[in-house]
């Protein structure tokens, strides 16, 4: 691997100043420039890591630039990666990367036309955790998956993020905005979706921002923060999701898997690591091997109220630029990240009808990604 890949980025907001700060870890790429349409909200993230400020436009047209990292805000996500395209660069976003099908399909015949990759976000499921889950499927050590659960409920993002418009509108929701993490770990996990079903609901139609600097500002909610599904999987497993920001507290456990010969506790799918147990019929749940050495889960960021975590956001990014370079698939891929917008927009579309939906697409488990590969993505393998 002799080439790094100029990274580019579109969007300064929250989540810029993560890629920024976990890039560096990774070797095949290096953020160059940032751009926004609010031209302050780029100079000050250049300057804070020591990039350089561009207009949309002169990013695009940079030849020292070769993907666009699409940090935008969903509803922009597919014009501005359309853009990239079309400027004859490759494209990485946050997700969701499009909000239908029809948007992925349209990205995936430019980048077919153009030579290009899009990639998409999340990365988590490459975490250590997630792939030691993985690596127990794939031995075969809790059988054939039959069913499951999963869930991810809270209180919405009003009480601390400082601008939570976007999260309530269409777009946003729980389950597109966080329906991505246990979706996509779901398909790398246990494969793709067939069909899906859903009941959904919006018990509060407007919501009070208790969060500074927009203490008391009210939005009027536009889609459904309550939704409880049931996926279908080609493998026949059937997984009940229940997505809410209607929830102050709950006991349920991120994700569970049960197999013919066993049961697998999944850590939460919004972070990189997290005890992962597993059992034997009906004996004792059991943590470990102690010997997988996978870098992805080991902590390496302090949190304000003092707890360690595991963050490798960018894993997904690199893993692409790396592909692009060695002219392989990337794990965090274009086919993989459109199924699951199919998943997710089916399962708004049933909660909406209250009918049975067949998705319109498929995809392949992304490719497992061990301790060694994972160690080979790193600056530092040490």
């Amino acid at each position: 691997m002799t080439r790094t890949l100029g990274v580019g980025i579109i969007g300064c907001g929250n989540i810029s100043q993560s890629y920024l700060t976990q890039s560096p870890r990774f070797r095949g790429i290096e953020i160059r420039a940032c751009a926004d349409l609010n031209q302050s909200a780029a100079r000050q993230r250049a300057e804070e890591f020591g990039v350089r400020a561009e207009t949309v436009d002169g990013l695009l047209g940079s030849s020292d630039i070769d993907i666009i990292l699409n940090l935008t805000i969903p509803a922009a996500h597919f014009e501005v990666s359309r853009q990239s395209l079309d400027a004859g660069k490759h494209v990485y976003s946050e997700k969701p990367f499009v909000l239908d099908v029809a948007q992925g399909q349209e990205l995936a015949r430019m980048a077919t036309a153009r030579g290009l990759r899009v990639g998409s976000a999340p990365d988590t499921f490459l975490g250590g955790s997630h792939q030691f889950a993985r690596h127990l499927l794939d031995q075969d050590r809790v059988g054939k998956i039959v069913g499951g659960t999963c869930h991810v409920m809270s209180h919405g993002m009003e009480h601390w993020h400082p601008n939570p418009d976007f999260f309530f509108k269409p777009g946003g929701g729980p389950i597109l905005d966080l329906g991505p993490y246990y979706i996509t770990n779901l398909v790398q996990l246990i494969g793709p979706v067939r069909r899906v079903a859903a009941m959904s609901s919006t018990p509060e139609p407007e919501r009070t921002i208790t969060s500074e600097p927009r203490f008391g500002d009210k939005i009027a909610v536009e889609t459904p923060t309550t939704i409880h599904a049931v996926l279908e999987f080609a493998s026949g497993a059937v997984v009940t999701l229940g997505a809410s920001w209607d929830v102050w507290k709950n006991g349920h456990a991120p994700m569970e898997l049960y197999g013919d010969k066993g049961t697998l506790l999944v850590p939460d799918p919004n972070f990189f690591a997290g005890e992962v147990l597993h059992s034997e019929k009906n004996g004792d749940f059991v943590a470990g091997p102690e010997d997988w050495d996978h870098p992805f889960g080991i902590a390496n960021r302090d949190l304000p109220d003092g707890r360690k975590v595991a963050d490798y956001r960018t894993a997904g990014l690199a893993d692409m630029a790396i592909g692009i370079v060695e002219d392989r698939e990337n794990r965090c891929g274009l086919d993989v990240a459109l199924h699951v917008i199919d998943v997710m927009t089916s399962i708004l579309r049933s909660g909406e009808t209250g009918n049975f939906i067949t998705l319109e697409t498929t995809c392949n488990r992304p490719a497992a990604l061990g301790p060694d590969a994972a160690r080979a993505l790193l600056r530092d393998a040490g």
